[in-house]
């Protein structure tokens, strides 16, 4: 029988636990992976943690993230054939399916074949980020050649391909960093400029770099206090998408500078993008053509064994990682 990680209880990593279940079969519409490896998000952090979107119903499975070979297929199913090499686009309730294991089940919908260049482990660390930033930054908020985007926790995987979605369009990509120690890395990643919110100030770099005009659009995934400072740093009309919330803290409405800019600021999660078909066809394409042309290039910060899937967790919770962190099978 399969090794499943599941949680029986909320809390922190020492929750995850190992237990052995049948092999399950893939009922309608959906596919069986043997998964070789997964890529871990900060929402499985917060699914794990019961302070997710939806709670989980107990004993829970997690997980959005797979990459591995379809080994089954239930009845329906067309485009995908036993033995492709497939990963998992996050487009399902973690109650209802999870791909943390050495089998999962999920929608045959959401597995999409990555190129053959790839690892498993890259094959695993493509769909939760460009999906997330595409959304955001191309399908929603349209960003054009030569314009700023401001990238907040640019370290994160989904920071990362903000960046390099940026610099494929040929935009300016401006992050920003907590600390001064990835200043470098993040420069070397591919960003125009890094503001180190510890030793600067948001609002008069991000106005210096863009001659007084501030920037359209910000994709934030810390929420909190700080997006007042970030809607000072805003030009008039802008838009801040906010589709995290590392900051754990309330997270309030800038009235203020909203009137007097004009700006929106706009709760947003890939599941725009995943879960509405033409969208997501938008989305692949896009992602397809990024990675075949090299602009687009996961970045594995660290992998762990499957045994280790605790400790993996408690690695994404110190923030130390540069990128995503893969656990392999």
């Amino acid at each position: 029988m399969p090794k499943i990680v599941r949680f029986h209880k909320t809390g922190g990593p020492e929750v995850l636990q190992f237990d052995e279940l049948p092999l399950v079969e893939p009922g309608n519409g959906e596919v069986r992976i043997k998964v070789e490896a997964l890529g871990l998000n900060r929402a499985e952090v917060q699914f794990r943690l019961g302070l997710y979107l939806e709670r989980p119903h107990l004993p829970a499975r997690l997980g959005y993230e797979a990459a591995g070979i379809v080994d089954a297929i239930g009845p329906g199913v067309q485009g995908v054939a036993i033995g492709d090499r497939v990963s998992t686009i996050p487009g399902f309730s973690q109650n209802k399916y999870g791909v943390y294991g050495e089998s999962a089940v999920v929608p045959a919908a959401v597995v999409a074949r990555y190129p053959d260049n790839l690892s498993a482990a890259q094959g695993a660390a493509i769909w939760m980020q460009y999906l997330t930033a595409y959304g955001a930054l191309v399908e929603l908020g349209g960003l054009q050649p030569g314009e700023a985007v401001l990238v907040t926790a640019a370290s994160s995987s989904v920071g990362l391909a903000a960046i390099q979605i940026a610099k494929r369009i040929g935009a300016v990509a401006v992050a920003t960093t907590r600390g001064p120690g990835k200043k470098d890395m993040l420069l070397q990643a591919g960003a125009d400029h890094v503001i180190v919110t510890e030793q600067e100030n948001v609002f008069l770099r991000t106005k210096e770099l863009t001659d007084g005009k501030g920037v359209r659009l910000i994709f934030d995934a810390v929420g909190g206090p700080f997006v007042e400072k970030l809607a000072k740093a805003a030009a008039p009309g802008g838009t801040i998408f906010i589709y995290g919330l590392l900051s754990m803290e309330p997270t309030p409405f800038p009235l203020g500078q909203a009137l007097a800019k004009g700006l929106s600021l706009r709760g947003y999660t890939l599941f725009e993008i995943s879960g509405h078909p033409e969208k997501l066809a938008r989305a692949k394409q896009f992602v397809y053509e990024g990675l075949q042309s090299g602009a687009f290039t996961p970045v594995i910060a660290r992998t762990f064994p499957l045994d280790q899937i605790a400790e993996a967790h408690r690695y994404m919770e110190s923030n130390q990682q540069v990128g995503k962190i893969v656990v392999t099978v």
